[in-house]
């Protein structure tokens, strides 16, 4: 639902006015006042305020005809205007899916099976916590901001309460009943007769969620002022009644402003077919998206609406149709659009029949499967709730005994419940060669590298890595001294992880720049030394960027090979020129980067944050299913769920 502010600040109203008469439904206090009224007509002028947002386009929905993935490689933009005599213009929507996280118990030493030594590292005795477990950002914010408050002596929450309050001070305050037409011709008085009284009062009642009734005085006390209605206020008391359920109300609503107003921007449409949705007249709303389409895209929530529509009166067929022409329209649909075709497949099946060409119930069933293939190829986890739907459909096909059971992974990567083993998280040698491929192309190789690095450094760096034996580990020197916050400390820290790796008998190349072989007070020359002792070492210059060269070396090195760094590579990952490439990117990232655990102390070993055996992705062997799902909603994008879904077929 839009907020009245958002439908305030893009609606734009031209100089031009003409005055319709029409009937207008005014109910005041439980009666029904029918009165004739002018309606001030202001079309909305051809310009368009866009509002864009960079999405990554999902691929079209497989279908399911494939039932194992063992061996397989793992709104609107803008306010627009329609109608019968509006000019051409075009529109995105894009899709936002939440997320989350879920804490398990365990613990585990990871070893990596590969070319060249053993590469069995010590990591942090307890499971998890990974940077990529879900929820691991949030915490760490929440608990820099409390160590932050405590060291100034800030009351945080106090000064925010105040701020709140100072911010809603001066706002106009909406009457808690409605009022007679005298009532508030007083009211706007003793408010100084303010500019745009109307619309101010019913963004209030919008914002303070006040009852229906009060926004229909409004509208009386403003038909009998001033003998018009605008599509302004019209546009508002249509959000008001949208949100509150009150699909009579926008029935009316709709016949006066299709009878009074030659366009409807994207606001107004969007509305009425969610209204519309809801009802039984929902195959209005069908026309409604048509006539849209004649001159920009739907949103995704347009499609989402009337998909649901379709399965809630049993018409498998539109809704697939629709279904289909959202990702035609280069579309990702909404979870409550899975969710609808998830729950409306039982209603269907239950009274299946009634259509003369309805969807074969066995096609309609692959299309759902297919809906969770889609999910396992564009990396994408349900909601809890949108989980628990297609647990209870499993659960709901007759004859196949699917029973579904919440749970998580061990560290070893057997799901708690039926014991099968989740999928690797290494990836296969194909997957890898392809990967490499990629990545030396577009990243080491890519258009703007020689703003990180020069030629020449490049070229020396390669034939310093073609001359070493292969790494198991390779340490980006300068972010793995800075976890220390103490800066007379980085030699120290470097030092201490460096050490670490050494004791465990590893080969690892640590990646520098120049500037810390000169003595200063953050590094110590004999600290230096002894790095180098331990390790392989290449200092690039001081401008150069580290990253490149470190995915270098540890892609050059073989799959067994892992990574030191805290830098999450986002950047990188967004060089690559496709969405497989990059979910093999962060597969590949998520199965080989290690990350120091805590700080580093000289009277401790060096501990690194557990690496997963299992890849955290939607997969099934034909006879059971198990789907990681967000179950809270602070999950970002480079984190993963930690609670599955375990669904297995009895024979």
């Amino acid at each position: 639902m839009m907020s009245a502010e958002c439908i305030k600040d893009n609606v734009e109203l031209s100089e031009h006015e003409q005055f319709l008469k029409t009937k207008v439904h005014l109910h005041n206090m439980g009666s029904t006042l029918l009165s004739k009224v002018r309606i001030c007509f202001r079309p909305l002028k051809p310009h368009l305020a866009i509002n864009t947002s960079l999405c990554e386009k999902a691929q079209s929905p497989p279908t399911a005809r494939c039932l194992s993935t063992r061996d397989n490689n793992p709104n609107s933009g803008g306010r627009q205007t329609a109608g019968r005599n509006s000019g051409q213009t075009d529109g995105h929507g894009g899709v936002k899916y939440g997320s989350v996280r879920h804490r398990q118990g365990g613990l585990w030493e990871d070893s990596a099976d590969g070319g060249g030594k053993s590469s069995t590292l010590k990591q942090r005795p307890s499971f998890p916590k990974s940077v990529f477990s879900a929820g691991t950002a949030k915490r760490t914010t929440e608990m820099l901001k409390r160590k932050a408050a405590l060291a100034s002596g800030e009351e945080a929450p106090d000064e925010e309460l105040e701020v709140r309050a100072t911010r809603g001070a001066g706002k106009v305050k909406p009457p808690d009943r409605p009022l007679s037409a005298a009532e508030w011709g007083k009211l706007k008085e003793s408010l100084g007769n303010p500019h745009r009284f109307d619309i101010k009062m019913i963004s209030a009642l919008f914002t303070s969620r006040a009852e229906l009734a009060i926004a229909k005085s409004l509208l009386t006390f403003v038909a009998t002022e001033t003998g018009t209605l605008s599509y302004e206020l019209l546009l508002l008391y249509l959000t008001l009644c949208v949100r509150g359920g009150h699909d009579e109300e926008v029935f009316d609503v709709y016949d006066i402003m299709r009878g009074s107003f030659s366009s409807l921007e994207t606001g107004a449409t969007s509305l009425f077919i969610k209204s519309f949705s809801r009802t039984a007249r929902w195959r209005e709303a069908v026309d409604i998206l048509q006539e849209v389409k004649k001159v920009f895209t739907p949103s995704s929530r347009n499609y989402g609406d009337l998909i649901a529509a379709a399965m809630l009166h049993g018409d498998r067929t539109t809704a697939w149709a629709f279904y289909d022409e959202l990702f035609e329209k280069g579309l990702s649909p909404h979870p409550e659009t899975w969710d609808a075709l998830f729950k409306g497949a039982r209603k269907t099946k239950e009274a299946e029949g009634e259509e003369a060409e309805a969807m074969p119930w066995s096609e309609h069933q692959e299309r759902l499967l297919g809906i969770l293939l889609h999910m396992r190829d564009n990396q994408i986890y349900p909601q809890s709730s949108l989980a628990g739907t297609i647990k209870t459909w499993f659960e709901s096909l007759r004859g196949q005994k699917w029973r579904g059971n919440w749970t998580s992974a061990t560290p070893k990567g057997l799901c708690r419940c039926c014991e099968s083993e989740l999928e690797s998280i290494q990836l296969t040698a194909e997957e890898y060669q392809q990967l490499k491929d990629r990545v030396m192309t577009d990243i080491i190789q890519g258009r703007d590298i020689f703003t990180k690095t020069t030629p020449e450094e490049l070229e020396r760096f390669k034939a310093f890595v073609q001359r070493k034996p292969a790494f198991d580990v390779v340490v980006d020197g300068l972010n793995v001294a800075n976890t220390n916050k103490d800066k007379s400390q980085l030699s120290a820290t470097l030092l201490a992880v460096v050490s670490e790796l050494d004791r465990q008998g590893l080969t690892v190349l640590v990646l520098g720049r120049k500037h810390m072989l000169y003595h200063t007070r953050s590094w110590d020359k004999h600290s230096m030394r002894l790095i180098q002792q331990k390790a392989h070492c290449f200092f690039t210059e001081n401008i150069s960027e580290d990253d490149p060269f470190l995915l270098y070396a540890t892609l050059h090195s073989g799959n067994h090979c892992r990574f030191v760094s805290r830098d999450l590579m986002r950047d990188h990952k967004a060089c690559l020129p496709d969405g497989h490439t990059r979910r093999l990117f962060f597969k590949w990232q998520r199965g080989h980067q290690l990350v120091v655990d805590g700080q580093v102390a000289a009277d401790r070993r060096v501990r690194f944050q557990s690496i997963p055996s299992y890849d955290t992705s939607v997969q099934t062997s034909g006879d059971s299913w198990h789907i990681p799902y967000d179950n809270t909603g602070d999950r970002t994008t480079y984190e993963v769920p930690q609670q599955w879904l375990c669904l297995t077929q009895k024979h």
